[in-house]
């Protein structure tokens, strides 16, 4: 092999490796999205039991339910439209009712219950996440102003 054939060598594997690394970073990517709702969004969008996605909005006033051992079960609601969610496990401290909330997980097949795997709760007592306040006023829902929108 000459020293010209070597280096085409080199240089054409090194980026068969980089296109490869390339495609994996994508494929893990694609894998892991997770698209945001309000409950609102739910109804106009085709959301497939299983897929994982996060659904935003306040927990409404009356809708918590204690359940066995550490499975609780609330409606997250935008006003317009409310969705039951079920979650197992120890809920944020600041979660409470008429709060903003952020629950992680999927629908299960042949039923309009959001199993939740992750339930994320405001930081304070004025604080919403931007894009729950932005869906929010999209939808008409008037916010107090108090709230901090990081």
């Amino acid at each position: 092999m000459t020293r010209k054939q070597k280096r085409l060598a080199i240089i054409s594997g090194g980026v068969g490796f980089i296109v490869v690394a390339v495609f994996l970073v994508m494929f893990a990517f694609s894998q892991s999205v997770s698209y945001f709702y309000v409950p609102g969004d739910l109804a106009k969008a085709d959301v497939k039991p299983g897929t994982r996605i996060r659904l935003g909005g306040l927990v409404k006033t009356g809708s918590w339910v204690r359940g066995e051992g550490t499975t609780s079960t609330f409606e997250v609601t935008d006003t317009l439209s409310t969705v039951k969610v079920t979650y197992t496990g120890i809920l944020p401290d600041l979660f409470r009712e008429g709060q903003g909330v952020v629950a992680e997980g999927a629908f299960v097949a042949g039923s309009p219950v959001f199993v939740a795997d992750t339930v994320l709760a405001k930081h304070d007592e004025t604080y919403m996440p931007k894009d729950v306040a932005d869906r929010l006023k999209a939808q008409g829902v008037e916010l107090s102003g108090k709230e901090k929108i990081k």
